[in-house]
């Protein structure tokens, strides 16, 4: 396989994760400030299946693709708007967390317990940024703020953590084994 082809598929599964994550995005569940979303899990999956670079790739891409107005945010919501209102520190917390996931699967192995690992930690950083931005941008307390950001989406997160972590273990070793992702090792043995 050339160089070509591999950047190529790479290129295509950057557009594909970055349509999974809109996709995902619509399956909510309203609540008051932050509603509960699927992005999480597809960032997850993202970076689980596809490393710091090309998972990070991806969330920027579908950053720029909602911003540009396709409605990909959760709700069918789309806009710059987005980025500045109160779920906008979540939104952007996931361009870290997909690169730190990856990078320590990268650094670690991609195996259950370090996808795991990477997913919980992710889910936390966003966590961080966008309970952050809520307090800053709802001009919130910061208690109030862990109430509406947070506490609530731990046990989710924990369980969405769990979801990603499993399915993109698999998902990656069937995609690698097929030789329709690549991966540094197999890059350097073409």
């Amino acid at each position: 396989m050339t160089k070509e082809q591999i950047k190529l598929r790479s290129m295509i599964m950057i557009a594909l994760f970055a349509a999974i994550i809109g996709v995902l995005a619509q399956v909510t569940i309203p609540l008051p400030l932050v509603p509960i979303t699927g992005q999480t899990l597809a960032i997850g999956l993202a970076a689980t299946i596809l490393g710091a670079r090309n998972g990070t790739l991806s969330v920027i891409l579908y950053l720029i693709i909602g911003c540009a107005g396709v409605p990909v945010f959760a709700e069918f919501s789309a806009g710059v708007s987005k980025l500045v209102g109160p779920t906008g520190g979540f939104l952007i917390g996931f361009v870290p967390q997909a690169f730190l996931m990856g990078l320590y699967m990268e650094k670690f192995g991609f195996n259950l317990k370090n996808a795991l690992i990477a997913n919980i930690f992710g889910m936390f950083i966003t966590l961080f940024f966008g309970t952050a931005w809520l307090k800053i941008s709802a001009n919130l307390s910061w208690t109030a703020a862990f109430a509406s950001g947070f506490t609530p989406f731990i046990l989710v997160g924990i369980l969405k953590a769990i979801i990603a972590s499993w399915v993109g273990i698999i998902v990656r070793k069937r995609l690698v084994s097929s030789k329709l992702l690549f991966t540094e090792s197999t890059n350097m043995a073409n």
